[in-house]
């Protein structure tokens, strides 16, 4: 009796898993609505939340690394990354340090990548230090920042910025144009694939309906689409 074949069955696979890393001073709840937006386009989204005021760069990455070995991820087809602000830094320092080798694409939001100036202006402040914690401290502008020290990207990277700001603090230190925490400019890095500038502020581009589009977009296809209009009950700056 001959053996059928046909019917043999392979090992489900797990859909794309995008990793969240939230930035400075916020929560994983920050991401709650990118989060949901991605889990609606089909991926599989992971979202954990760090003590990002409690420990310097160096510990976050420790952390990253922890998180990451706890996690199921060995069964997706690719591991994504979307970060906003410091999560950025947190990564580039992580892929710097480690291999992944499921690493998939990444899209950062508003990344400082090379460095904020309001750091530059503010960290010497008794009250920026007890704010922003050891890692603040370590994103400004000079030589010896982490975000100056990490180097040209060697993964597929895009970056979304914002233009939009009614901060004072981002209208007395930044260059302009800047989302009211990084210059646009200090948003690009060396080896990127795409850039996008939005009109967005630093606190909120990841609430954007558009912003999610993109990020979508760019996890798919490795580039941005053409820029689309925001609906603008969903999406604040």
């Amino acid at each position: 009796m001959g053996v059928n074949m046909g019917n043999k069955r392979e090992a489900p696979t797990e859909p794309e898993t995008v990793f969240l890393l939230h930035g400075l001073a916020r929560s994983a709840f920050s991401m709650f609505m990118l989060e949901r937006r991605l889990k609606r386009a089909g991926f599989r989204v992971r979202s954990r939340g760090y003590g990002s005021t409690r420990a310097d760069i160096s510990q976050h990455v420790a952390w990253l690394d922890e998180v990451l070995a706890q996690e199921d991820l060995t069964r997706s087809k690719a591991l994504h990354f979307v970060t906003h602000s410091m999560g950025g830094i947190i990564l580039r320092k992580y892929l710097q340090e480690r291999t992944l080798a499921n690493l998939g694409r990444v899209v950062m939001l508003a990344p400082p990548n090379q460095g904020s100036e309001i750091v530059d202006q503010l960290r010497g402040w008794p009250l920026f230090r007890y704010v922003m914690g050891p890692s603040g401290q370590e994103l400004g502008t000079d030589p010896q920042s982490i975000p100056k020290s990490l180097g040209k990207v060697d993964f597929e990277l895009g970056v979304i910025t914002g233009d939009a700001s009614a901060s004072v603090l981002g209208s007395m230190f930044l260059p302009s144009p800047h989302d009211g925490t990084v210059s646009v400019e200090a948003a690009k890095v060396d080896g990127m694939k795409d850039f996008l500038v939005v009109p967005h502020s630093h606190s909120f581009i990841m609430n954007s309906t558009m912003v999610a589009s993109q990020v979508a977009t760019f996890l798919r296809t490795g580039k941005f689409s053409a820029q689309e209009e925001d609906d603008p009950g969903k999406a604040a700056r």
